[in-house]
């Protein structure tokens, strides 16, 4: 499984990006996918995840009802929309691909098995 992200950006507070990753290789669609972020400085943390079909999905508490993840099984694609951004989420963001079976979305990157090479996203105050 390869994946890419992109999307990202340079953008002013109170402004919206749509990141998207994009699946390949082998394309199964039945992986939970999630979005992390690493501020310089920082350790890599958990934004948002969704379930393979798209019914489930959690996000992590600073982000919570500002982003939204969905996503397109048809077109193998991922999408992690984020409105009202604050200078503090600026960071790297990856998007990363669960093949574990669990009842619940996985929150730790160690769960993840693949990755994409990151983008960035600064949000200028």
């Amino acid at each position: 499984v390869q994946l890419q992200a992109c999307g990202g950006g340079l953008v002013q507070a109170g402004g919206s990006l749509r990141l998207s990753c994009a699946r390949s290789g082998r394309t199964s669609n039945n992986y939970a996918t999630g979005w992390f972020r690493q501020a310089p400085g920082k350790e890599r943390e958990f934004v948002a995840a969704i379930s393979w079909n798209g019914r489930m999905s959690t996000y992590a508490d600073p982000v919570n009802v500002r982003f939204n993840i969905f996503r397109e099984n048809a077109e193998n694609m991922v999408y992690l929309h984020m409105s009202s951004l604050k200078p503090e989420d600026t960071a790297v963001y990856y998007c990363a691909v669960d093949r574990g079976l669990r009842l619940k979305l996985s929150h730790h990157a160690h769960d993840y098995d693949y990755w994409g090479q990151g983008t960035q996203v600064t949000v200028s105050s």
